[in-house]
């Protein structure tokens, strides 16, 4: 390990842990056990683990990180090993149990309802029941003009007890309706390869299977290149699609077939040259375009599971979330304007004006979204935030539809 590199798959959240502040490491590939904490002066040391400083740099700059109290590559040597058997560095041990969790995803037919239980209840007899009283919680909405068709919603995907309200105003509007494919833009946390993740996988839901529309996906990994992550392994444990696929099973009913084209959209942050629409474009162009075409073909509904804004020390910000809660909800807020107004421009300005300090985890997907609906209203149904007072943080999250004639 000459070249040291860290892992940029892990989430690292702040806590109190018997009066000492740890970070808490969070590793959705599970080579990290589950409550494995850090203490918090290794974030800054991990960040200099870059692959491209050596031993003798990582020295030098560590001793600077502790005020001049000398650090030797012979000191840095043991910590690595310890790192790397905590399974915290990109190593061949690493990459090697990536590689096999990758071929045994991928050797399954089925994404399993990984989060029935912990997120949800995992029976249908108790599932059925929860859901409903979600959508009974939906807020009155205004009545879409005569002969409106509904194109496409915007969803939370934060857990569904913390986001009932808007899980109920997002879902609504769907019962009555009969879309025959969903075409659901989801958050790939750990995309780490291009922008864009796809799986054809079966999406099982304690209510019944969503078959993936494989001729869809396959049409777009071929238009969209190096712009989609070659493995579908982020699906594996990723909760964004899995929940808006147990509330479309749900609101559309057993009655009421339809196929999924599961996407998942990364962050732009170090896969752009720029935050900006231009290099959004110029990178996902022909995935835009065909993803363009999937949306304008007959029965199809676009839903967009995303949240907005993370505030607060649990995700980097060194000031409790009440006080950045009244920007970031202002921020929100010219987001849903943007597209309401169908100004992509916009939106990727408000984003690159606060240079996305509040976190917003579904920018890709709603930029996505902006690009491949035609000319629509947009109704925003609700909006709401989760406050976790333990570690004075936030996020906050809407529900929205679009319509047209």
């Amino acid at each position: 390990m000459d070249y040291p590199r860290a892992r940029h798959d892990l989430e690292f959240i702040p806590i109190d842990h018997e009066g000492r502040r740890m970070i808490l490491v969070r590793d959705r590939l599970g080579l990290v056990p589950y409550g494995t904490g850090v203490p918090s002066g290794l974030l800054p040391v991990l960040a200099l683990m870059d692959g491209l400083r050596s031993l003798d740099d990582l020295a030098r700059e560590v001793t600077a990180l502790q005020g001049g109290r000398r650090v030797t590559p012979e000191d840095i040597a043991p910590v690595l090993a310890e790192l790397d058997a905590a399974g915290l560095l990109d190593t061949e041990r690493y990459r090697e149990a990536k590689a096999t969790a990758a071929a045994d995803f991928a050797a399954s037919p089925v994404r399993a309802a990984v989060f029935a239980g912990p997120a949800y209840p995992d029976s249908p007899q108790l599932l059925g029941p929860y859901l409903d009283a979600i959508l009974a919680l939906a807020p009155e909405a205004p009545a879409p003009p005569a002969g409106a068709k509904l194109l496409g919603l915007i969803a939370p995907h934060i857990d569904p007890e913390s986001g009932k309200a808007a899980y109920g105003a997002a879902y609504a509007p769907l019962r009555g309706s009969s879309p025959r494919r969903v075409v659901v833009l989801g958050v790939g946390h750990q995309i780490i390869n291009g922008l864009y993740s796809l799986t054809d996988k079966t999406f099982a839901t304690p209510l019944g299977a969503v078959a993936s529309d494989a001729a869809a996906v396959a049409r777009l990994r071929r238009a969209g290149g190096a712009v989609v992550d070659p493995s579908d392994l982020q699906h594996r444990d990723e909760h964004s699609v899995e929940f808006q696929a147990v509330f479309l099973r749900h609101a559309l009913g057993e009655d009421r077939p339809f196929s999924l084209v599961p996407v998942l959209c990364g962050s732009p942050a170090g896969t752009l040259p720029e935050p900006s629409r231009r290099a959004f474009l110029e990178a996902a162009g022909p995935f835009l375009a065909a993803l363009r075409e999937l949306a304008a073909e007959p029965d199809t509904l676009v839903v967009a599971g995303v949240d907005f804004c993370h505030i607060g020390p649990k995700f980097g910000h060194d000031k409790p979330a009440d006080l950045l809660e009244e920007a970031a909800l202002a921020h929100d807020a010219a987001l849903l304007a943007a597209l309401s107004r169908g100004d992509a421009e916009a939106f990727w300005a408000e984003s690159a004006r606060v240079a996305d300090g509040y976190n917003v985890c579904g920018l890709t997907a709603l930029a996505t979204l902006a690009e491949i609906l035609p000319p629509a209203t947009l109704t925003v149904l609700c909006r709401d935030i989760m406050r976790e007072k333990e570690t004075a943080s936030a996020v906050t999250f809407a529900a929205a539809a679009y319509t047209a004639p």
